[in-house]
């Protein structure tokens, strides 16, 4: 092979790594990381640069305390408390993409979607969400969870992310508002659980297994599956495993803050920085606002209105009607809506008790009546 052919060709691989390196063949995107307040040190930091740098993919801007450390430019700041507003300084004049910090305080409305690797398979799965509230009422809090999973997960260069509803308080009140929203025009790719009765509300079966790829839950929940996936095997006191607990989204918000933990270790902490590029190159803002735009048009507000109680006129006692054997199950029902699901069906004049399957909440009426109690459940909303 000829000098001039060997030079060409390596020209073309040098050309094209530049290609790979780069963003419409620009400068690297500049990911920050704030350094001071992690339980492991500043060591600890240092490692997660040195892994992050390792995938040559973005350039890494640290917030805070004056090191020097080889590959890193450094913004130093006079105490951990002015990391933050140098933060958003750096964020707002565009000279970093996107950051990663230990601790930020997000307005309500916002709540962070976490990433694990789930231990059946070491498939990927978004926890959504993990810090923060979207909202201060619960229902409507994880029905927009659930789109700001779908955006991150989006953003990330997943385009058709698969959603399920782990199984806590409000999960089928949730599924119910998200199947209207997708009835309506908005597009969510609902996912299967792995257990045999199969459907869209998720088992801890699912969690392990990672059946989905946006698992929507409370925030509460969400933090401590944060904490259980990356520290299970340590004790506790160091995050091994994950991405931390990720960006904040919400409707109107374009800033890309990622969280990560204290106890993160550096692992976590370089997988996090490495999940902010992948948002700030997958422009998560232009993502969230084309996401909360289809929902919006998806009627959207009107459902989350339809989540808070109705104002009720003077309360009056339903007769319960002649008891009867009761051994049909109906599933379906958010444990917090029980009681009232069954006094829709007494009113009715149909005998029904509460109970708890082994999937959740269940209603029982009598083997003979159970059409009719459906279709009285799905007119009263409750199915």
């Amino acid at each position: 092979m000829s000098n001039r052919l060997e030079g060409t060709i390596k020209d073309v691989f040098n050309e094209m790594a530049d290609a790979l390196e780069t963003s419409n063949l620009g400068p690297k995107l500049k990911i920050g990381l704030t350094i001071d307040g992690s339980e492991h040190g500043l060591d600890n930091m240092h490692q997660a640069i040195k892994l992050a740098q390792a995938h040559q993919l973005f350039d890494i801007v640290v917030i805070g305390t004056d090191v020097n450390w080889k590959g890193v430019e450094v913004v130093t700041t006079t105490c951990e408390a002015d990391n933050a507003a140098k933060m958003e300084e750096l964020l707002a004049t565009g000279y970093i993409q996107a950051c990663v910090t230990l601790h930020y305080t997000f307005p309500i409305g916002v709540s962070t979607v976490g990433r694990v690797v789930t231990p059946a398979l070491g498939k990927e799965m978004f926890i959504s969400t993990t810090t923060g509230t979207a909202s201060s009422h619960r229902s409507e809090a994880m029905l927009l969870n659930a789109i700001n999973g779908i955006i991150a997960a989006k953003a990330s260069g997943i385009e058709q992310p698969t959603l399920g509803i782990l199984n806590v308080d409000g999960a089928h009140t949730v599924e119910r508002a998200l199947k209207t929203l997708a009835n309506n025009g908005y597009p969510i790719h609902f996912a299967e659980s792995q257990r045999s009765d199969g459907g869209v509300v998720m088992r801890g079966n699912d969690l392990l297994y990672g059946s989905v790829d946006v698992m929507v839950c409370d925030s509460l929940t969400g933090n401590l599956l944060m904490k259980m996936f990356s520290a299970f095997n340590t004790g506790g006191n160091y995050e091994a495993t994950g991405y931390g607990y990720g960006p904040g989204i919400g409707q109107d918000y374009q800033q890309t803050i990622l969280i990560i933990s204290r106890a993160s270790g550096a692992a976590v902490i370089a997988n996090a920085l490495v999940y902010g590029y992948q948002l700030a190159r997958g422009k998560l803002g232009d993502v969230s606002r084309r996401e909360y735009t289809l929902a919006k048009k998806a009627k959207l507000t009107d459902i989350c209105q339809s989540l808070y109680p109705k104002p009720s006129g003077e309360s009056q006692a339903i007769p319960t009607p002649e008891k009867e054997v009761v051994t049909a199950e109906i599933n379906g029902i958010d444990v917090m809506e029980l009681d009232n699901a069954v006094k829709s069906l007494w009113k009715e004049g149909i005998y029904a008790e509460s109970g708890m399957g082994c999937t959740g909440p269940i209603v029982l009426v009598n083997e003979e009546k159970i059409n009719q109690s459906k279709e009285n459940l799905v007119k009263a909303a409750f199915l």
